[in-house]
């Protein structure tokens, strides 16, 4: 849908939300002359930031709920990626014919701009940003939106229609765009399949289709890169009609196309035999996992026809993603490192062994009916570990306990926490770090993972404010 045809309709915008899509969404409609109506089941108290940005535009809101009219009556309804498809009230909609879209399905029926789509269960996130910070050596003017909670809304209207777009995509977004016709890539990409969101999904092969709609579309010109040491991705290569491309922490067999590590050192091989090209030669970022997440972004740069040169400048100078593994204080010789985007227990493990001991872990949360088990390979690792209150942290609690690994909480509250943590690590010795990756989600202490690490990182500070 343009921004010609929303001119006068009845748009409602279902879950403003806190940040990303519902508010990007409600602006672009209301900005373009659509009658808007903002319905959300929190209260204008909990929504009060987002509802300061629609001030002076002609918005209805209807909050604390959802009337069934808003939606029956709507020319369209746009709906927030976390709400499922099986809402009473968007199957009510779509029995009346009101079309249902997304802040991204309406980017995308807009935006004919060169799109390189990255989705996966961790990783996306960081080999997005990457790709799109060595973009910008060649295009200044890359934009980088999607799950990492910049709605491409926010800047179609600027948009140039040569500027190369990244878009990072969760599960719940390719699956609003399913058999839409409004997404095939340039360059796909898929880093890591994980289990995750099995509280939404029926089992892992729901969860594994809605990843695959970003590389079944795709066209016999198009490039798709899978990661070979996943074996969930076996075969993927065959689903798709694009070029298939592969990264690995190995030598890649003869004639497979694309990248590998050699320790520290990332190669590209583009043609199949020979002629490999070094794209990485060590980063900033710690850890093995982000290895393979720069080369990934490497190999996408180099299909995108990026020097190598140019390449390994930009990701050995990549600064990281906030939320992800990120160091952001010292203080008497204890390192602090914010992880909240760790919401599985495999990208907590990740983070343990990506960190020199010792180190005290703060972990714990909401269960994703998930199984905790992958934890137990690296419960002896920490030096000390420490859990905030949750559903999920009663699962690990019960791992913990299994494995006799003693822990300290849980805490219902984040401060307290951060002080037995800091009190732990002065005891812990030199240099300890003081790692923050919950291997939950943070619904019901926070608003999302990223207020959770925002609201960490606070909490340090504070903490460490004094002598």
């Amino acid at each position: 849908m343009t921004a010609e045809l929303l001119c006068g309709k009845k748009v409602t915008v279902m879950g403003l939300g806190l940040h990303g899509g519902g508010l990007a969404s409600a602006l672009y409609c209301a900005r373009h002359g659509a009658r808007v109506t903002v319905t959300d089941l929190q209260t204008a108290e909990a929504l009060a930031d987002s509802m300061a940005r629609l001030e002076g535009l002609p918005v209805r809101y209807v909050l604390g709920k959802h009337e069934e009219a808003d939606f029956t009556g709507a020319d369209v309804v746009i709906k927030n990626p976390a709400v499922p498809p099986s809402s009473p009230f968007l199957q009510a909609a779509r029995k009346r014919g009101v079309a249902i879209e997304t802040d991204l399905s309406i980017f995308l029926a807009a935006a004919k701009n060169p799109l390189i789509g990255v989705t996966g269960s961790k990783g996306k996130s960081t080999t997005a940003a990457a790709i799109a910070f060595g973009l910008t050596r060649i295009d200044p003017n890359t934009v980088l939106g999607g799950n990492s909670t910049v709605s491409p809304l926010t800047f179609l209207d600027d948009l140039d229609p040569r500027t190369p777009i990244v878009l990072e995509l969760s599960s719940w977004q390719l699956g609003d765009l399913r058999d839409r016709g409004v997404i095939s890539p340039l360059i796909s990409v898929v880093t890591v399949i994980l289990p995750d969101h099995l509280d939404r999904y029926a089992g892992m092969a729901d969860y594994i289709a809605d990843k695959k709609v970003l590389f079944t579309a795709q066209e016999r010109d198009a490039k798709a890169v899978f990661n070979l040491d996943d074996p969930w991705q076996k075969d993927f290569p065959r689903e798709t009609r694009a070029q298939p491309f592969f990264f690995s922490a190995r030598d890649l067999p003869d004639g497979l196309r694309g990248a590998w590590l050699e320790e520290d050192r990332g190669l590209v091989r583009l043609n199949g035999a020979g002629g490999e090209k070094q794209v990485l030669a060590g980063s900033r970022l710690p850890g093995a996992h982000n290895r393979m997440n720069l080369l990934c972004a490497g190999l996408v740069l180099q299909l995108y026809g990026v020097k190598a040169e140019v390449v390994r400048k930009a990701l050995g100078e990549f600064p990281g993603v906030e939320h992800r593994l990120e160091m952001f204080r010292e203080w008497k010789g204890i390192r602090f490192f914010n992880d909240s985007a760790a919401t599985i227990p495999q990208a907590t493990v990740q983070a343990i062994r990506a960190l020199q001991r010792p180190i005290v872990l703060i972990m714990g949360g909401t269960d994703k009916n998930i199984d905790f088990t992958p934890f137990a390979e690296a419960a002896r690792l920490p030096d000390a570990i420490v859990l905030l209150a949750g559903t999920g942290t009663d699962k690990i609690r019960a791992l913990l306990e299994k494995e006799g690994v003693p822990y300290e909480g849980p805490f219902g509250e984040l401060g307290a926490s951060v002080e037995a943590a800091i009190r732990r690590a002065r005891d812990a010795g030199e240099g300890a770090a003081v790692l923050f990756s919950p291997g939950c989600t943070s619904f019901g202490m926070f608003r999302n993972e990223f207020d959770r690490g925002r609201k960490f990182k606070e909490t340090v500070l504070q903490a460490t404010s004094g002598s």
